[in-house]
């Protein structure tokens, strides 16, 4: 398998989990989660970079022959 879609695969993921904190954490407005409902912006900004990023690395990489 090829390793920069291994990575991108985890990136893609990694991004989602990034996405879904930052939304559970704004509407929760910080209560039971280590940030504010202002600084749930950072996991969901964060999460969504990791998400594209992994979905172009899996749609840009070649398979080897």
């Amino acid at each position: 398998m090829n390793m920069k879609r291994t990575f991108g695969a985890l990136l893609t993921i990694l991004g989602i989990i990034g996405i879904i904190w930052g939304a559970y954490a704004f509407l929760m407005g910080g209560d039971g989660v280590a940030v504010g409902k202002f600084t749930a912006a950072v996991p969901f900004v964060i999460g969504l970079i990791f998400f594209f990023s992994g979905i172009s690395l899996v749609k840009t990489t070649k398979d080897q022959t």
